[in-house]
């Protein structure tokens, strides 16, 4: 066998073949969502903010699932797991010391150094923060290569809130914005109550020229929140969002992710509004 299929060979096995994964630290969040960090004891990773993975239960299934730790190059990686199905209900049944198979990571990511002078705003809702989360570590790491850094988030109740210790972290900084919303309080409850678009009033002027938003979120959010960005005269291109909620196995085999021409699960998941605006079907 030549060197070139050699290595083709080595690629597709890496990319058919799961390898293991071991839950080092489980963390409940609410009562359907679970952040699980996991080691990689083969060597590591390395992945970029945006990317995703394949995990797998063996005699079940696997199912893709966003990373939300801070990109680069490590041995381990954190993903955020909704109860949802099959391969997500199994995978909460798991416990510390447990493992799963990993396959990627997979899609297009996003080189934040490609935004690299500009200013940062971050608009994540719902379980949207897991996978904004990875862009927003990956600012704050790197604070001093940014303009202003702000960051909304939003969430149906205060029970339903993801990463409290980020959400208090963020709120202590001193050079980002951080503003947080829930759109119906409790008794305990004394931040902002509204839907994250009402956020967009309280974040002070911004140069549309020289701003990067990264919107993530359930459909109708992102829709309303295209639109205030938008009204404060971002451009379609510096508007950056995930199609991630239509994907199935990542390697474009399924058709599950198609939208026309497209691959989601490989053109994507990661897309600036002018593109999603000629994927109308894929919010």
């Amino acid at each position: 066998m030549s060197q070139n299929a050699t290595c083709k060979h080595s690629a597709m096995e890496s990319t058919y073949l799961p390898r293991a994964g071991k839950i080092v630290d489980a963390r409940k969040f609410t009562d359907k969502e679970i952040n699980y960090r996991f080691e990689l004891p083969d060597g590591g990773i390395e992945y970029t903010a945006g990317q995703f993975m394949e995990v797998s239960i063996f005699g079940v299934g696997e199912a893709p699932i966003s990373i939300c730790s801070a990109p680069g190059k490590r041995k381990d990686l954190e993903m955020c797991v909704r109860n949802v199905g099959d391969v997500s209900r199994h995978i909460h049944g798991l416990k510390v010391g447990d493992s799963v198979g990993l396959r990627g990571p997979f899609g297009n990511g996003f080189d934040m150094n490609s935004v690299a002078g500009k200013d940062l705003l971050f608009v994540a809702g719902g379980l949207g923060l897991a996978p904004c989360r990875s862009f927003i570590l990956a600012a704050l790491n790197e604070r001093k290569k940014f303009g202003k850094v702000t960051i909304l988030y939003g969430t149906r109740s205060p029970k339903d809130l993801l990463f409290t210790d980020d959400l208090k972290a963020w709120a202590k900084l001193t050079d980002a914005n951080f503003q947080m919303t829930v759109d119906r309080g409790d008794e305990t409850w004394k931040g902002n109550t509204g839907v994250i678009t009402t956020l967009f009033r309280k974040i002070g002027k911004v140069d549309p020229a020289n701003t990067a938003a990264f919107i993530i979120g359930p459909p109708i959010m992102f829709k309303f929140a295209v639109l205030e960005a938008l009204a404060m005269g971002l451009r379609k291109t510096n508007i950056i969002c995930s199609l991630e909620r239509r994907m199935k196995c990542g390697m474009g085999k399924c058709g599950h992710c198609q939208i026309r021409n497209v691959y989601v699960c490989q053109d994507g998941p990661i897309f600036n509004y002018a593109e999603v605006m000629r994927l109308r079907e894929g919010i």
